[in-house]
């Protein structure tokens, strides 16, 4: 059965078009107050982005759904959770700080900001879902304990994921630190020798010391590494790369069993807004922002993560990609924008097993509000 996807563009001539309206509607229409109940303690999921970034949501567009819940009678609260590799988000301390200087402090968006899985990523709850891949997962305590939850995503392109949306801002956000490694564990990052220039940057930014200087050319111990992809992000010459046919299937089964596992519980009780602005090439995960793959788009609003996925996925490729980006290929529209930025990754495989599994439709009614 199709699910009702909701969406809105960007164009405005008065007052009742402008953006934090059209969230404001989309929200309305979309049903969301529907499923809030008075007291709801409510996760506003949100990646703050990484120091450097700035694809990241605006925390002025996160407020208009802070409203909406509170006129709900519901208590919101803004959340992520910490990341695995090394950077501005690896402790709740640092993490905490790096939203506030990107505007998400309580004076903008108007509700408190809670690093759900702790100080350390220590604090966790295990779900059972008896999937393929796993038997539970681990989920950040606090979005496991919400009553109910609006997940809010950046759409964009991802290293490994081909790209990112509901499903991944789910998978990989929800999860502690342990739960990150288990949704990476399938790939293995290795090193091609004969594209090593020696520069040691994955030595540099390893997290947990797996790379190593073996002569003139850096090596990666696999019994160390945890597969945060981090290396690949930073190698200048390209000579670090994974099993792109057998591991990425799998990692993007495991992401999306994540995905399923960080809202059991809430069944009726999630509602998903995605928004298509400066959609990157590169998850806000990494600490910059390239140049935008294709035109800003709009917003779109579900109760269907697969099905908000597969529009967005549809939305984008409809459009004519920007020369001055990293596609590679595919400029034309209707072409396959992500896999114009990574040839290697059908990150459509996300949405096939979400529908295998039960998480969603592929197939959605469109309705432009």
């Amino acid at each position: 059965m199709a699910s009702k996807v909701y969406f809105s563009d960007l164009r405005a001539r008065n007052p009742e078009e402008s953006t934090i309206s059209k969230i404001q509607k989309l929200f309305d229409k979309a049903g969301f107050a529907e499923f809030l109940r008075e007291g709801d303690l409510t996760a506003i999921k949100i990646h703050f982005g990484e120091y450097g970034s700035d694809g990241y949501i605006n925390p002025v567009f996160v407020r208009q759904v802070v409203e909406k819940i509170r006129a709900a009678g519901a208590k919101p609260f803004v959340t992520d959770t910490n990341t695995l590799y090394s950077g501005s988000r690896h402790n709740s301390v640092d993490h905490l700080t790096t939203a506030i200087e990107h505007g998400f402090d309580y004076s903008v968006v108007r509700a408190p900001l809670i690093i759900s899985d702790g100080l350390k990523s220590q604090n966790a709850a295990d779900i059972e879902i008896g999937k393929k891949h796993f038997k539970s997962v681990k989920i950040g305590s606090d979005i496991a304990a919400a009553d109910s939850m609006i997940v809010m995503s950046h759409f964009k392109g991802h290293i490994m994921a081909g790209f990112g949306g509901a499903i991944k801002n789910l998978a990989m956000g929800c999860a502690p630190a342990s739960g990150k490694k288990e949704q990476h564990f399938p790939t293995s990052p290795h090193v091609v020798k004969e594209k090593c220039i020696g520069c040691q940057k994955c030595i540099k930014i390893c997290p947990v010391g797996a790379p190593y200087l073996l002569g003139e050319v850096s090596m990666i111990d696999p019994n160390i590494c945890i597969s945060c992809g981090q290396c690949m992000e930073v190698c200048p010459a390209g000579a670090i790369t994974i099993d792109w046919e057998h591991d990425i299937p799998n990692f993007l089964e495991c992401l999306t069993e994540y995905a399923y596992g960080a809202v059991k519980g809430k069944e009726g009780k999630v509602g998903y807004i995605n928004f298509l602005l400066k959609i990157t090439p590169d998850c806000d995960c990494v600490p910059w922002s390239d140049a935008p793959i294709v035109p800003d788009i709009g917003i779109l609003a579900s109760k269907d993560p697969v099905a908000l996925d597969q529009a967005s996925y549809d939305l984008v490729n409809r459009q004519k990609g920007l020369i001055n980006s990293s596609l590679q290929c595919n400029h034309e529209a209707g072409a396959d924008k992500f896999k114009g930025a990574w040839p290697m990754i059908d990150g459509t495989h996300q949405l096939k097993y979400g529908e295998e599994i039960g998480f969603g439709s592929r197939e959605y009614e469109f309705v432009d509000i």
